[in-house]
């Protein structure tokens, strides 16, 4: 157990650091990437908000998964992995990781019906984040 106690700090190191990041991304990059793209497309302005709020959401879902993982990584080093207190740690996160079935969905329908690969290709870095923390 010894060695599972060694990989606790650098693993909360890591999620400190990617939950700070990811607010980032919720605070400032998203919802500027959305006007500034209302700005050269007034034709598709309206979809400002509504891609605003889902893509902050799906950020969101990921911090869950962080926090939750946090709270396991917590367990570890209690040595109280297996009880069933960690159980609904763990259900949180499957919730969570569900909404990749949306983020899925909505990369398929921007994929195929979009002129410009910018939103596609964040869409699909979202995905693959949410996929590489699910498995």
């Amino acid at each position: 157990m010894l060695e599972a106690h060694r990989v606790v700090l650098p693993l909360r190191l890591f999620l400190v650091l990617l939950f700070g990041v990811l607010v980032v991304f919720q605070t400032m990059s998203l919802p500027g990437q959305f006007a500034y793209m209302a700005q050269e497309d007034p034709e598709h302005a309206y979809l400002r908000w509504p891609a605003t709020v889902v893509t902050v959401f799906w950020v969101l879902c990921i911090q869950v998964v962080i926090v939750s993982t946090w709270k396991l990584l917590t367990l570890v080093k209690n040595d109280r992995i297996f009880t069933d207190h960690s159980l609904g740690w763990v259900n949180v996160i499957v919730w969570a990781i569900a909404v990749w079935v949306m983020l899925v969905g909505v990369l398929f329908y921007v994929g195929f019906n979009a002129d410009d690969p910018g939103l596609a290709l964040l869409l699909f870095l979202m995905s693959v984040g949410v996929t590489v923390l699910g498995c």
